[in-house]
């Protein structure tokens, strides 16, 4: 029997010593024990190793190993304390054989920095170390991710296995703006640009001990996305409360996914209100209020001056500016000494006898007469010090003076002083209280201003309350409506019977027993929890899953996924990802989009396995692109590559009011800085820094905060932009879209597979394959193709076939053409190399052909194009490029490097650079699948010109690893 031990349950002595006794088994330790230690500096880490000893070679599993994956952050992050100490555990345990478990390994490369154990960069690979290997993999693009994952299982260094998605259904349910939400979310977008106004003018007044401005923008912007991301939230809480009521009334159940409770804003409301409201708490409202009562710039509030530092005050202001030294005008009559030869200890010793003399003996001088006098018959200014005869005082001092006596300067200097000193204060007093008052205005504007109510109280009173809704959150407390319906009171979520820390399963179990029919989970409180519809289970039916609120990373967007969807169950869920219609909230689903897209490449070696986000994924180089050429259209640096949604070519009044818009806009959400209107020509004016010219989550992300017209115009435009650059790629060819799938009418390999090169750890072989593929389309496919098309009463008439207007080499060339996805757009074939990449403007089709009334004309054509092609491309016989040339040509030859690419990934790559033409350079990973065989490729395309080259280069790297 093995015995398992938990670390974080132990001492932090030694794990073999006799007070543990522990000398084999199983130490299981969470991520959070491994990063702990105790006050004496002894960790966890250390403990762990000194256990092991230096000759370990037993079993390391990281489970969960994604809890890792910040050990490489993006830049300006900071590596985490688990990603370090995963990876210093690795290092210090050489012989161990480590194993890294998780659904969600890595949503994107960078995330594999701690798996320094696959042995995919660092000495004898392609990649010195894991930065050459990530700027490959993101060099590569998504296809390279998919060619990752291939080559580990083809080392067997790699296992995956996926639920089937068979039965589940996957719908975007866009949600539009209620005209009250519209309303609320219009006046909220123009308070929060009110108040960047007025902290900007505010804070001119903070003092240099305040927090830096930059701090306070961090804040401001933060809670600008978090209040608006609650804003959304609360815009999708009619659309989940009748979807939800549907799934009902059909039978089904419905689980809820959101990310945060509000459970924060809902406790601070009950300390201020107290335990009764009179509504469900505004998380909105509580976060502004929070956020501007703690950071609206305040000036130092001035402490009064004191009553009793007067005196001090006139010695301080006389210390500042001294006169005659007092000693330079004492003189020691009857002891004064003019010897020269005394010692420092004589002269000190004099110093103190002399101190000490009695004041009848003492004789000084009076600083308004020069007269010599007794000390006793002077008066001494406690101020400046100086000695004057009581009558030499204008007017003359008769009477008895008090012991803090100053003199007529002194005294009206110092009262200007306090009067100075006094007004200060008191203007220091008078802007602090305005301060105050400006703030308590605008906590008053928020207490007034309509906005919605924490979504998850929302939800669960509108679907019954808690007796009809189980909540599998990890909040304490919850609000819940009196019996009388007026007002909420706040309680507990547990009862006498179930413990705190119970309160989720039983929740859960209520859930499977079908006691209630509707669950709302969080990330907090779902961790481990399933909620399929188990066999085992009373609650049977079909799970609707509903996400209002999607996770910032993919691998938490798949782990909520994973609640409802898991084995043995008896029917898939269906999930509805729910979007308002608003352009910045496109921005949660970019993010989530393009980690889903790279996780699905990296664990299954399949970007489509990344579910149906991938049309949101605007955060990519096209994307930043895109945003570039906006930002320079607004500022009117370049003009709008596209004309924007509601503006025609004909009214340049209408781009010119758009353009304006747009630069209020943006400055009032802090893209466009120091913005200055003209006073001629009354337009702004300002700059957009570099950092932002291509900061495609910025610019969603600040989107959120514009009213909803303008947010959409701006996001429709960028939208419009980014589809016309992705356009441009596909038809030049250059376009990243993964692993490209090769179609042809007929694929055939071509001779043996040669083996160019083995791997001598693992023994996998990297194979050149030869294929030729017939892309022809023949006139009788191309024939039934129309008729079928025909068929469809709304078919175009343009739809048929046309001969090109223009002869190219004495010949015409000849298409069909039939209406595409969009209107006025038509999917072109050819008899050479079948459908066209791209769709063709109905402009451009009429422009460069004429459509054709005769069949037999068209099908004598068609044949005749089609069996010239067939070896032949075409520019003729006489092309330069001979027989590497294929533009035009039906049998095309392709060479693809399959097997294992990793090892010989540099090889290739430095080979393909040679290559003369621009399009030959790029590496390019393609899917493809024999005819006959149905023998399924995936691997590297070697151009033609280029298989010369890198065999050559495979040779010699075969030669150096022997």
């Amino acid at each position: 029997m093995v015995s398992v031990h938990a670390l974080n349950k132990l001492p932090y002595s030694k794990l073999d010593s006799k007070s543990v006794g522990i000398r084999g088994g199983v130490v299981f330790s969470t991520y959070s024990s491994l990063i702990a230690s105790s006050e004496k500096g002894r960790s966890r880490l250390q403990q762990l190793v000194q256990w092991c000893g230096p000759e370990f070679d037993g079993l390391v599993i990281f489970d969960e190993c994604h809890k890792a994956k910040n050990l490489v952050p993006e830049a300006g992050g900071q590596p985490t304390r688990t990603g370090e100490a995963v990876l210093e555990i690795q290092a210090r345990l050489p012989q161990a054989r480590v194993v890294y478990c998780s659904a969600t390994g890595a949503s994107e490369p960078r995330n594999m920095a701690y798996m320094v154990r696959l042995g995919l960069w660092g000495a004898g690979t392609s990649f010195l170390n894991f930065r050459d290997f990530l700027g490959a993999m993101e060099k590569g693009g998504v296809g390279a991710l998919e060619l990752v994952a291939m080559d580990m299982k083809a080392r067997g260094m790699y296992v995956c296995r996926t639920l089937s998605y068979k039965g589940a259904e996957f719908e975007v349910v866009e949600v539009p703006l209620e005209a009250k939400m519209q309303d609320m979310y219009k006046k909220a977008a123009e308070f929060w640009a009110e108040l960047r106004v007025e902290l900007l003018s505010a804070g001119a007044f903070l003092s240099d001990d305040k927090p830096s401005s930059n701090q306070l923008w961090r804040l401001y912007w933060a809670n600008h996305q978090r209040f608006f991301r609650h804003m959304c939230m609360s815009a999708k809480v009619p659309a989940v409360v009748r979807i939800a009521k549907d799934a009902l009334t059909e039978g089904k159940c419905v689980v809820v996914g959101l990310q945060s409770t509000g459970e924060a804003r809902t406790e601070e409301a009950i300390s201020k209100y107290g335990l009764e409201l009179d509504d469900f708490v505004s998380g909105p409202r509580e976060l502004l209020l929070k956020f501007v009562e703690e950071n609206y710039p305040l000036p130092e509030k001035p402490e009064p001056l004191p009553e009793e530092s007067v005196k001090e005050l006139q010695r301080k202001r006389h210390s500042a500016t001294p006169g005659v030294s007092f000693t330079g005008r004492v003189r020691k009559v009857a002891k004064w000494q003019t010897g020269d030869q005394r010692s420092d200890e004589e002269s000190d010793t004099d110093s103190e006898y002399a101190s000490t003399e009695s004041d009848d003996d003492e004789f000084q001088i009076c600083d308004i007469c020069n007269s010599e006098e007794e000390r006793k018959k002077l008066l001494q200014c406690s101020c400046c010090s100086q000695l004057v005869h009581p009558a030499c005082l204008v007017p003359p001092v008769a009477e008895s003076v008090p012991a803090d006596w100053s003199c007529h300067s002194c005294k009206e200097k110092t009262d200007e002083y306090i009067q100075a000193r006094h007004a200060y204060v008191a203007e220091l007093s008078k802007r602090y209280e305005g301060a105050v008052e400006r703030r308590s205005k605008i906590l008053d504007i928020i207490r007034s201003l309509d906005l919605p109510n924490n979504p998850l109280d929302d939800i669960i009173d509108q679907l019954g309350g808690p007796d009809k809704v189980a909540e599998i959150t990890g909040r304490k407390g919850m609000l819940v409506r009196a019996a009388s319906g007026k007002g909420v009171t706040y309680q507990a979520r547990n009862t006498k019977d179930v413990a705190m820390e119970m309160v989720n399963i039983h929740e859960k179990q209520l859930f499977m027993e079908g006691k209630k029919l509707v669950a709302i989970i969080s990330e907090a409180g779902s961790a481990g929890v399933s909620l399929q519809a188990d066999r085992r289970a009373l609650n049977q039916r079909r799970r609707v899953h509903l996400t209002l609120e999607l996770p910032w990373s993919a691998d938490r967007a798949i782990q909520q996924f994973g609640r409802t969807h898991r084995s043995n169950q008896a029917s898939a869920p269906e999930y509805k990802l729910l979007f308002t219609n608003l352009g910045g909230e496109r921005r949660f689903a970019s993010v989530v989009a393009k980690r889903l897209e790279s996780l699905g490449a990296l664990t299954q070696g399949d970007r489509r396995a990344g579910l149906s986000l991938s049309a949101y994924n605007y955060d990519s180089s096209y994307g930043k692109r895109a945003l570039m050429m906006l930002y320079r259209g607004i500022m009117e640096q370049d003009p709008l590559p596209l004309l924007p949604a509601g503006c025609s070519a004909d009214i340049p009044d209408a781009i010119q009011d758009f353009i304006l818009k747009g630069k209020a806009a943006l400055v009032s959400v802090g893209i466009i800085r120091d913005s200055v209107l003209g006073k001629d020509s009354g337009k702004l004016s300002g700059r957009i820094v570099d950092s932002d010219m291509h900061d495609v989550g910025r610019f969603l992300n600040r989107l959120l905060g514009l009213p909803p017209e303008i947010q959409n115009r701006l996001f429709e435009l960028f939208v419009s932009i980014l589809d016309l650059l992705v356009q441009n790629a596909r038809l030049e060819g250059h376009l990243d879209s993964g692993i490209v799938d090769m179609k042809a009418t007929t694929v055939e390999l071509q001779g043996t597979p040669k083996t160019v090169h083995v791997d001598n750890l693992s023994g996998a072989s990297t194979i050149l394959f030869t294929f030729t593929l017939d892309r022809g389309l023949m006139w009788e496919c191309a024939y039934a193709l129309l008729e079928e098309k025909q068929k469809d009463e709304s078919s175009s008439t343009n739809s048929g076939f046309y001969e090109s207007k223009r002869e190219w080499l004495g010949r015409r060339h000849f298409v069909l053409a039939f209406e595409g996805s969009a209107s006025g757009m038509y999917k072109v074939f050819r008899p050479t190399v079948g459908e066209a990449l791209r769709e063709m403007p109905l402009v451009e089709l009429k422009d460069k052909y004429r459509k054709l009334s005769s069949l037999e004309k068209a099908r004598h054509g068609w044949e005749d194009e089609y069996n010239v092609s067939l070896k032949q491309c075409m520019h003729g016989p006489k092309c330069k490029l001979g027989s590497f040339c294929t533009v035009g040509r039906r049998l095309q030859e392709v060479n693809v490097l399959g097997g294992l690419i990793l090892p010989v990934w540099g090889t290739v790559e430095k080979a393909l650079s040679k290559q003369a033409r621009l399009s030959h350079r790029r590496i390019r990973i393609v899917r493809i699948v024999t005819t006959t065989e149905n023998q399924r490729i995936v691997g590297l395309l070697i151009p033609n010109a280029a298989v010369e080259s890198v065999l050559q280069d495979l040779a010699w790297v075969q030669d150096v690893d022997e």
